[in-house]
């Protein structure tokens, strides 16, 4: 069940794999939803979207985060805690999207309040679909607070 008309909202896709990145937009694309995807390429660059640092001071608060786990300079458990121990980005639901099915990455991630934990398919077309049904539930069937909140 979706609503009939979606909002567009900002998604930070945090993702250091460039094949993934380029799947992710185009199962955005496809979904024909007007979503502006920014990518963050490890956690620092993502916490310095998220806080307006560097070439990142007019950025905007996105709706939605997609996080992978396995990134360089701060891996996404780190970017993860520090989005949800902060009271100016914890309300940004985050969405872990990562290789790792490992049962303690999922609940170390559902400890630090992820939102949601989706292991990536390999297979492209599985992949493509799981976006897609991330984009459904956070953009077209959930309310999201206010970009900007």
């Amino acid at each position: 069940m979706t609503t009939a008309a979606a909002t567009p909202i900002d998604i930070l896709l945090v993702e250091d794999d460039p094949g993934d990145e380029l799947m992710t937009r185009e199962a955005f694309e496809d979904n024909k939803i007007g979503n502006t995807l920014h990518v963050a390429r490890d956690g620092e660059e993502a916490l310095d979207f998220l806080y307006r640092r560097g070439t990142h001071t007019h950025a905007v608060r996105p709706g939605l985060i997609l996080l992978d786990l396995n990134l360089p300079k701060y891996d996404g458990r780190q970017v993860l805690e520090k989005i949800k121990s902060d009271p100016e980005l914890t309300h940004i639901p985050v969405v872990v999207l990562t290789t790792s099915a490992a049962e303690e990455d999922i609940l170390r991630s559902y400890k630090l309040h992820a939102n949601a934990y989706v292991t990536k398919p390999v297979d492209l077309n599985q992949f493509i679909a799981a976006i897609r049904q991330i984009d459904n539930f956070f953009v077209q069937v959930v309310r999201l607070p206010r970009s900007g909140v």
